[in-house]
């Protein structure tokens, strides 16, 4: 009672779509790969949990993806958000939500884990980085929408042609278990993925079940924390900036394999220490008008620029993360250091907008 509903595989719901296999799981809902019996196609259905509650957050999701839809007729820019074809409920032990879109390819994820540990190709990586910047852009100034989760796992690799989007239809499963191997980078030559095909992709924002309106912020604690804004770590309002700071912590897992910030709790400190502490070894001290700006600034801090829990730190700097771990040139160091760090700012306020992203010298280069 209150978990998920249990799919069989050749079940059919609703009279129509046939459970084919499962995509993936969630903490509020599961992912199943269908066939519309009806249309003679493939969706992919999401199966939101029946606990108390969730059907309220199904409709956010619902409301969210129908404004998308609504928006999208009038500005092209919204093809890089997933599609909603449908939405139904149907009666389980408490009852169940289920939402339903086209079937997409596997997450940005799949294709890093299988791909290689220095990161993925940087025209790739900045081709990628600006359909996701142009996909916020729509959401944050036509929608008014905050996504709230901008993460590897959400952001689906859709084939620009029928030939490569069958291809990315046959590794669907790889969140399961299954890799996907690309000629060229180290993978299995009997594979079908070439390096080349690369270019080919188009990316689409995914998983609105977290995002919230600009006007009307439901909850202090969202993201996921290797990609949570500071802001939201230490308990301001957010808005818009939280997910281009997302974006940049995205940004340098495709282009290095590495997390920007990946905070592990300790035996006298938690994982939120420590990840403050990781940003102003990165970024520098947090300036005193911001620091004590914030409601729980006094859990982190015990005075400007002293933590309470991590009194030692070790500075370091992009540009030597760069050069140093990952081989990169200083040219191609500073470049990219110039591109995150505006997304990267204290200040919400500062922090470079997704359209003044997508404007920046690296990634239109």
């Amino acid at each position: 009672t209150g978990g998920h509903h249990p799919m069989q595989e050749g079940e059919v719901f609703n009279t129509h779509y046939q459970v084919l296999h499962k995509l993936g799981c969630g903490t509020f809902a599961t992912v199943w790969l269908c066939q519309d019996m009806r249309r003679k196609k493939q969706v992919a259905v999401k199966v939101l949990k029946s606990r108390e509650g969730f059907a309220e957050t199904a409709q956010d999701e619902v409301a969210f993806l129908r404004c998308v839809s609504c928006m999208k007729k009038k500005d092209l820019a919204g093809e890089n958000i997933v599609c909603l074809l449908d939405d139904f409920r149907m009666i389980g032990e408490n009852g169940f939500h289920i939402l339903l879109w086209r079937v997409l390819g596997p997450s940005i994820r799949c294709l890093m884990g299988n791909y290689t540990a220095q990161g993925l190709p940087l025209p790739f990586v900045k081709k990628s980085l600006q359909q996701v910047l142009a996909g916020l852009h729509f959401l944050h100034k036509c929608c008014r929408i905050i996504h709230a989760d901008i993460k590897p796992e959400n952001i689906l690799l859709h084939g620009g042609t029928k030939r490569l989007q069958r291809l990315l239809m046959d590794t669907l499963h790889c969140d399961q278990g299954a890799e996907v191997r690309l000629k060229g980078a180290g993978g299995d030559l009997g594979n079908q993925l070439e390096e080349s095909d690369l270019m080919g992709i188009e990316v689409k924002i995914a998983d609105l079940g977290s995002a919230c309106w600009t006007y009307k912020p439901f909850s202090k604690e969202i993201q996921t924390q290797p990609y949570r804004a500071l802001e939201v770590l230490l308990g301001l309002d957010y808005g818009t900036p939280a997910d281009i700071w997302s974006t940049a912590c995205l940004a340098f897992e495709m282009a290095t394999g590495e997390c920007l910030f990946d905070p592990q709790p300790g035996k006298y400190f938690s994982r939120d220490d420590d990840h403050v502490a990781r940003i102003i070894e990165l970024l520098g001290r947090i300036p005193p008008q911001i620091v004590f700006s914030w409601n729980k600034s006094t859990k982190f801090f015990s005075r400007p620029g002293a933590l309470l829990r991590l009194s030692r730190l070790f500075p370091r700097s992009l540009p030597g993360i760069l050069a140093d771990r990952h081989g990169w040139t200083p040219r191609e160091a500073a470049a990219f250091t110039a591109f995150l760090l505006p997304a990267l700012h204290y200040a919400p306020e500062r922090r470079a907008s997704a359209a003044q992203s997508l404007r920046h010298a690296w990634i239109a280069a």
